[in-house]
């Protein structure tokens, strides 16, 4: 090793110059051999502690390796630990993550059936909206689909006493709907009408001139129905002074009252005395029909109410003379309780002074104690 050799060299070394030094002293007097003794004697302890610093040295090398190789070990299995700790994070993560990759699939199957499942309802909606379009396109058909919807809307407000469905009238005249009101104003007829084409007609013009006609037909449509429902359902002494038409489309309502081109109709209708309705308005009119109705049942109940009210009173008036006669008769045991209890107290206090006569000192012979009249309670003869 290094230090070994180190050592070796220093020993040379320290041997040559005591050996320069014993030549050099020879030349010398006599007086210099015991310094040169003394020279060599502490060289030769400086040779010895070097040795035996040297094998300290050796020593602490292998405490020092030995140390060093416990902490090299230690390291090594920390190392392995650490790296063990790593790989199972790592797998857990990547376990997790899978798992989690398989869940966002599942998931991600699940709103493609719901996205298939969507896209089917569209198809038949659309198979739907297609038959529906066949159906408007019909006007019978047509007329019947206003008329459910109309059926619908009464049914959901008002009870079946109020209302009668396809009622026929004196002139022959079937009504989609008689409300049933009294008089006045008396019955109402309500009925279903629908003018499609001209509205689509209206709704499709794509020019001034093709916009003019399709206002003009779609104007004629509606008086007509306005002028056929006054003419069939307005009634003298059998129905209302006025009617109810019914439109099943917000949207032809919206255009017939927005369209300023279109005030004739309302104005024929207001003249007529027929009223043009949507759903929503037709559901406050229904509204307002229940309340009247209420109202005229609770006017016929009124005189019901009046004559219960009556027997009522009477019943009361019988109740007040019988509380009347009972307080008589608790009167009357009170004041019989009170002279029983008067008699009572006269009872007890002769008792008392019967007891004094016996238990005292008094000589008095009992033939001088008064005696009562028994006919007399309260009064003594002597």
């Amino acid at each position: 090793m290094f230090s070994d050799s180190l050592i070796i060299v220093l020993v040379v070394v320290a041997v040559v110059v005591l050996a320069g030094v014993i030549v050099f002293s020879g030349r010398r007097r006599r007086d210099d051999d015991l310094a040169l003794t003394s020279a060599l004697m502490s060289m030769q302890e400086t040779t010895s502690r070097i040795s035996t610093e040297h094998t300290a040295l050796n020593e602490r090398m292998g405490t020092n390796q030995s140390v060093l190789a416990d902490r090299l070990q230690q390291t090594q299995v920390d190392l392995n630990q650490r790296l063990e700790s790593l790989h199972q994070r790592l797998g857990d993560g990547m376990a997790k993550q899978t798992q989690k990759t398989g869940e966002s699939l599942n998931v991600l199957h699940e709103r493609l059936a719901v996205i298939d499942a969507a896209q089917k309802n569209i198809t038949d909606l659309s198979q739907q909206m297609v038959g529906l379009q066949d159906i408007l396109s019909n006007k019978q058909a047509r007329g019947a689909f206003g008329e459910i919807q109309l059926n619908d809307l009464v049914s959901d407000i008002l009870p079946p006493s109020a209302y009668q469905t396809q009622a026929t009238l004196s002139n022959g005249k079937r009504a989609d709907c008689l409300l049933l009101l009294p008089l006045p104003p008396g019955p109402i007829v309500i009925d279903a009408k629908y003018p499609m084409e001209s509205y689509k007609a209206l709704q499709a013009a794509t020019d001034d001139q093709a916009r003019v006609q399709a206002e003009r037909a779609f104007s004629t449509d509606v008086s007509k129905h306005v002028k056929d429902i006054a003419e069939k359902y307005i009634i003298p002494n059998e129905t209302a002074e006025s009617a109810i038409m019914f439109l099943p489309s917000e949207a032809i309502y919206a255009e017939i009252h927005a369209n300023h081109k279109f005030q004739g109709i309302l104005e024929d209708s207001y003249r007529r005395r027929v009223w043009i309705v949507s759903p929503t308005t037709l559901m406050a009119t229904l509204n307002t029909v229940r309340a009247i109705l209420r109202d005229v049942r609770m006017k016929e109940q009124a005189g019901v109410i009046q004559k219960e009210v009556h027997e009522l009173t009477k019943d009361v008036g019988r109740l007040d003379e019988r509380v009347g006669k009972l307080k008589t008769h608790f009167s009357q045991a009170e004041k019989d309780i009170t002279e029983i209890d008067k008699s009572t107290r006269k009872i007890t206090s002769r008792g008392d002074k019967i007891e004094a006569v016996q238990l005292g000192d008094d000589t008095s012979p009992v033939d001088d104690l008064p005696i009562s009249d028994p006919t007399t309670p309260d009064r003594v003869i002597g």
